[in-house]
């Protein structure tokens, strides 16, 4: 048998199955569940619970696709423990609908989320923002080109088991800080490897491509702050994690073709620290904003 691609995995991820009886204590009769991804660290990936929590909810609502998610990170998760997504139907309307996701491990709750759904409109348009002028992803190098090589599993895990391209436009901070900018900025692209299509081979849905791009944009959200501070991904003692996230769709993408992810952070104090990320197609267009607050400590600091 062939062994799946990490894109393969991905979308096996993305395939929530319906689970019959669930505990009352849910608050739901409508649950599913999911596989979890191979990681390099036994906590659950935030981004993991976002794609996930984000299907669990679209397979309610029909004829409408998600534009925000505004969601809390409770308690860390278990990788070797199965994650329950219990959807409740806040409202539905003409144009939107709403729905809460709380997602339990062993009938405790480690993640709430609220998201919108709304069905195509039209309306006034304006963007203010604009994509910056970075090299394209094709000339940039990939992260097995700086991680590949290093026998170290935790290395190894993040150059070949991540479903997500990432090409760093400025120099990464995996095993080294960056001396030549302490500016709180990242500029990263991202994709997919493969293309996102269903074991059955049909192609992935909008609701999918969507979970995707949420599920890459918690990777980088510290970054930023990182490089502010002169501190890179395996800096002794760093301790980070994600509080909360939140996500809004300003148009229709694929997670299959590159995305240039955009990255600052206006603010880190009282050991945390704040991102807010745009998400650009190659076109220059304005895709997704993303805003997360994460817990930051370094050694120096306690």
């Amino acid at each position: 048998m062939t062994k799946p691609t990490v894109t393969q995995n991905l979308m096996r991820m993305l395939d929530l199955s319906p689970v019959e009886a669930a505990p009352a204590s849910f608050g739901s009769d409508e649950v599913s569940t999911g596989v979890t991804l191979t990681r390099e660290q036994p906590r659950t990936f935030g981004g993991q619970v976002l794609a996930q929590s984000i299907i669990a909810a679209d397979r309610t609502v029909e004829g409408k696709d998600i534009h925000s998610i505004h969601a809390y990170f409770l308690r860390p998760g278990d990788i070797e423990r199965e994650l329950f997504f219990a959807t409740q139907r806040l409202n539905d309307s003409r144009s939107f609908s709403t729905r809460r996701v709380q997602v339990f491990q062993d009938e405790a709750p480690m993640f709430s989320a609220i998201m919108s759904f709304q069905s195509d409109s039209r309306g006034p348009e304006h963007t203010a923002v604009t994509m910056p002028e970075v090299p394209d992803p094709e000339s940039l190098p990939m992260v097995s080109d700086y991680l590949g090589q290093l026998p170290h599993p935790i290395a190894q895990a993040v150059s070949w088991e991540r479903p997500i391209d990432m090409r760093h436009v400025d120099a990464p901070l995996y095993t080294q800080a960056d001396a030549s900018s302490t500016q709180p900025r990242a500029c990263v692209w991202f994709k997919t490897f493969d293309r996102l299509v269903r074991a059955d081979g049909s192609e992935a849905s909008e609701a999918e491509h969507r979970a995707a791009i949420a599920y890459a944009s918690d990777y980088l959200p510290l970054e930023p702050a990182l490089r502010r501070h002169g501190k890179f991904w395996l800096e002794p003692g760093l301790k980070s994690a994600s509080l909360d996230h939140a996500m809004w769709f300003h148009r229709s993408a694929r997670a299959d073709e590159w995305l240039l992810y955009v990255l600052d952070s206006p603010s880190a104090q009282g050991g945390r620290m704040l991102a807010q990320g745009s998400i650009f197609n190659r076109s220059g267009e304005l895709v997704a904003t993303v805003a997360q607050e994460m817990m930051f400590r370094l050694p120096e600091y306690r």
